[in-house]
């Protein structure tokens, strides 16, 4: 596929009268620009069985000499810009799988996965948040990688290549138990920028979870990836990161909540009503309805006119007539 093919005569015209141009002895030089196309250009690669490459060539011409030519390549990188919002948005993805062989199943093993945007950079890492049930009798361990995947078309054929260009690796997992990957990270190593609007040459990743299972097919989820060249500006990476964290881990709030919960201790029991008017300043006198409307809407918040709790004090102020001996244990 040719983009762009401009050729220029760096050598001026010769004088009048004269057929050819004639250079003396020494280093000549001829400065030289063009423009890029307007149109986005597809990202420089090389990959295993086709590439993407641009180049300049010069070409020197003598008379009854053959020519002689040299080229420099050029590197050039098509912008993705990771801030959009196609590729901040979360994907997640879950799957279950029946460990066994016909009436001799163990029990499902479950995984589900999830990672709060879609496009990142190099060098970045990704936070990763998991949850894995092995209800099997076997010993699993989960993993996660980064898969590259590449596609190449012509004379209307298509082949693949695809490889592992970083991997992490987590806890054991014994039957009938539970583990949860609350931001595991996978940093991505240095690779080339997603390539999805070529006609000829696709680069795609993917970040697969999946769950190795001794004597049965590995279960795997694989959510899609774009790495791309400008970062993700602002917090929003933060922001949904500590989102998705919470959403992980509010599965412990229902097992800890009563379902009725106690009230509040009446601080009138503790604290007489002498020493709550010394502490508490009297109601302000009411505001008239008509100054009021006069004034610019704001929001008045009334005040709480609650007791105050007692004061801290290492002398009991009711004391019992039976002192009571009870072990006291710190833990430090």
């Amino acid at each position: 596929v040719r983009y762009l093919d401009i050729r220029q005569s760096l050598l001026r015209d010769p004088p009048e009268g004269e057929e050819n141009l004639v250079l003396l002895d020494g280093r000549h030089e001829f400065p030289f620009s063009f423009q890029l196309p307007q149109e986005p250009l597809v990202t420089s690669f090389t990959g295993k069985y086709g590439s993407i490459q641009y180049y300049v060539k010069a070409v020197l011409e003598r008379p009854a000499v053959p020519d002689q030519s040299v080229q420099t390549e050029l590197q050039v990188i098509s912008h993705i810009d990771v801030s959009s919002p196609a590729l901040l948005t979360p994907v997640l993805r879950s799957q279950e799988k029946m460990v066994g062989c016909w009436f001799f199943t163990s029990g499902p093993v479950s995984l589900s996965a999830k990672i709060e945007r879609k496009g990142y950079c190099n060098g970045e890492a990704i936070p990763i948040y998991a949850e894995i049930e092995n209800c099997s009798s076997r010993l699993i361990v989960p993993k996660a990688a980064i898969f590259q995947t590449q596609t190449y078309l012509a004379s209307g054929k298509t082949k693949t290549f695809r490889q592992m260009v970083a991997n992490v690796r987590g806890n054991h997992i014994a039957s009938g138990s539970t583990d949860t990957w609350n931001g595991k990270t996978l940093k991505i190593p240095p690779v080339s920028p997603s390539i999805l609007d070529c006609c000829i040459i696709r680069v795609e990743y993917s970040l697969a979870v999946y769950i190795h299972i001794p004597g049965a097919k590995k279960l795997m989820i694989e959510m899609p990836l774009v790495i791309g060249t400008i970062p993700c500006i602002g917090f929003s990476s933060r922001n949904s990161s500590i989102t998705s964290q919470f959403s992980m881990d509010m599965s412990w709030l229902a097992l800890t909540m009563p379902e009725h919960p106690e009230a509040p201790p009446n601080y009138a029991d503790v604290v007489s009503e002498e020493e709550f008017s010394r502490h508490v300043p009297a109601y302000p006198p009411p505001i008239d309805c008509e100054e009021q409307l006069c004034c610019p809407v704001f929001a008045y918040i009334q005040e709480f006119r609650f007791q105050p709790p007692p004061l801290y004090s290492e002398i009991d102020p009711h004391p019992t007539d039976v002192e009571e001996i009870q072990p006291v244990s710190f833990m430090l």
